[in-house]
């Protein structure tokens, strides 16, 4: 049996939780290429965005393109910036923002992918 690349010729975009509209663009996941082991999408985010709090069933990995992401936890809170990462645990309760008025783009990874009904999402 031959194996070849999978070639991903663009996003799907996918309707995002929280106060303003932010654009979620998801390369590989359960909707874009149908695989439930691990997503990756790439968000923008605009400034005073936030979303409700969560405690998913996917660990989460972080990369900030540009501006700041706030992620706050049960223990307080990070402000994660350009070229750095986070990444949050499985059944760890998280909350993302961007507080600056410029937004941020950032790089999410979850592994198993990002499912709606996974996430957990606060009322």
């Amino acid at each position: 049996m031959r194996l070849m690349p999978t070639f991903i010729e663009k996003p799907t975009i996918i309707e995002a939780a929280g106060n303003l509209p932010k654009i979620i663009r998801e390369y590989v996941g359960q909707v874009n290429s149908g695989t439930p082991g691990v997503s990756i999408a790439h968000m923008t985010a605009p400034g005073g965005w936030e979303e409700p709090g969560q405690r998913p069933e996917f660990d989460e990995y972080t990369v900030v393109l540009r501006g700041v992401v706030t992620v706050e936890h049960e223990g307080g809170r990070v402000e994660v910036g350009a070229g750095q990462a986070i990444h949050t645990a499985a059944g760890e309760w998280v909350r993302y923002s961007t507080l600056g008025a410029d937004g941020a783009d950032y790089i999410s990874v979850c592994l198993p992918a990002f499912a709606p009904d996974t996430a957990h999402r606060d009322d």
